[in-house]
This record gives C-alpha cells, structure tokens and sequence, in this order.
C-alpha cells in the first residue's frame, strides 16, 4: 500500500501544475471545431445541446457557351482579343436568285473540278468535296499544293470585280468548293496558311443549297486544345449570299462546314482570298 502512495504521489509531480487559463482552453476547443466544410453551430448559454452541420464546398460552375445563330445581313464583332477584333459582314442575296441560278449551272458545269488529295498523321486521303484553284501563285495546305491556274473564267472574274467593288478589299486568287451532296465537307480549320499573310481577308460568295458554316474560338493555352466551352457561331448560307471575313478571325476562330447525313442537293462555294508571294509575306 505504501508503494503505491508513492508512484501516485510521483504520477502527480510529473504531470505539473496546470498554467493554461480556462479562457485560453475554451478559444482553443472553439478554433479547433471549425474544420473544412464543416463547423459547429454557434453556442447557446441556455442550453448544452449542439449539432453538427456539413457544408459541401463551393464549385464553380461552368456552362457552355449556348450557339449563336447569325442570319440577317449586317456587320458583327464576333470577339475582341488583345491582338485586335474580329469581324463578320454578312450580305444574303448579295447576288439575285435568278442571276444566281444560271451562275450556279454555269459554274457546275464549266469549272475544271478535281479531288484534291492531303496528308494527315503520314497518309493520303482524299478530300470529301471537289476543288479548283484560280491565281498567279499556287496554294499549299494540308501539306499537298494546288497548282496555279491564271486564266480565270470570265464569270469568276466579274464576280471578283463586283465583290472588290462593294466591300473595298483587293484579291488575286480563288478557291473554289463543290460540296457534291450532304455527305461532302470541309473539317475544322483557319485559313492561316503563311501565303495569305496577317490577318487575310476571305470573301466567300455561296450558291446553290443551304449549308450551316459553323465557327468555334480557338481556346487559351490553359485548356490544351479543349474546345468544350469554346464560344460557336452558325451561319446559314444560302443561294446567292456573301460572307466576309476580317481582322482576327482567322487567328482567333475556327470553321467548317459539317456533314449533313440526308438530301442535299450541290453547292457551290467561291472563296475570294490574296495568296503573297514570300518575299513580302510578313
């Protein structure tokens, strides 16, 4: 008995005095009970009872980004980076449906229409639409080249001279697209081929069906090519419209012109553009 009077009484010596004041015990207990997302409901002298209470964390939320449509005639500012602004000026029944009518027939069966062939990831394919190219100089993209044709079909020509009137831009090349039926397209790009210079101007003049041209922004580095929250456009054109592209919007934005998987009846798609030679490319 005596021995364990003594390891009690040495027990209590280890321990020490207490130097912690009730008040400082109680601020800590009280900072110690907030924890992430979850804390204690605040005290209440009158009463012993508390509850625990969990709050999920806040999340931001993303949405993406609903489609504008654009389809009535006038000037757009699609976006403004701090390269510059992109723009739009679109001008349906640029040409009048009779007029454009017998351009389409014309067109159709007099341009000199071929299937170009690219490369992707080191092997040919064929593009799903027919092509011809107009200019002094040839064009490359998609790591095939199309060869220069200068002799120009008199209507492409007055075409070219009509478009340069109203909307103040010069161009010296054409490329021009049959979309044959639904089936035929063109996949997302830029038309930012070192030829066409800085911020080129594209001119493209439609006839025939309708197809949907649509457009994505380009996303910043951070989301690594993720185009989920990209800002898009689409735009209906039809028989007779004109398109114009300017500022920064080859640089900033996508397009295409997507399959459509039922009838279609031919398209036809000029697309107005200055090819530079290399000297005077920057």
């Amino acid at each position: 008995m005596a021995d364990k009077r003594q390891r009690s009484r040495v027990q209590g010596a280890w321990a020490g005095p207490s130097n912690t004041p009730a008040s400082s015990f109680q601020a800590s207990r009280r900072s110690s009970e907030t924890v992430a997302g979850a804390h204690w409901l605040p005290d209440d002298p009158s009463t012993a009872d508390r509850r625990f209470v969990f709050q999920n964390p806040t999340e931001v939320q993303r949405k993406i980004p609903e489609e504008r449509i654009i389809d009535k005639e006038g000037f757009y500012e699609i976006s403004n980076s701090p390269t510059g602004v992109s723009r739009l000026h679109l001008k349906p029944g640029f040409v009048e449906p009779t007029e454009a009518d017998w351009m389409f027939e014309q067109l159709n069966m007099e341009i000199p229409w071929q299937q170009k062939s690219n490369i992707r990831e080191g092997r040919s394919y064929q593009e799903p639409r027919l092509t011809a190219w107009y200019g002094d100089l040839p064009y490359t993209y998609s790591r095939s080249a199309m060869k220069a044709n200068p002799h120009w079909h008199p209507l492409l020509t007055m075409l070219k001279d009509h478009i340069e009137e109203v909307t103040g831009y010069t161009f010296n090349s054409l490329l021009c697209n049959l979309y044959r039926n639904g089936k035929d397209s063109i996949d997302w790009h830029s038309d930012n081929e070192p030829s066409l210079g800085r911020n080129p101007v594209i001119a493209s003049l439609s006839f025939g069906e309708t197809r949907n041209f649509e457009m994505r922004k380009k996303p910043p580095p951070e989301e690594k090519g993720d185009h989920t929250y990209s800002e898009r456009i689409r735009i209906p054109l039809n028989h007779g419209c004109l398109l114009v592209m300017e500022g920064e919007t080859q640089k900033d934005w996508q397009h295409r012109v997507p399959k459509e998987y039922h009838d279609r009846n031919p398209r036809i798609n000029l697309t107005f553009r200055t090819i530079y030679p290399e000297t005077r490319r920057n």
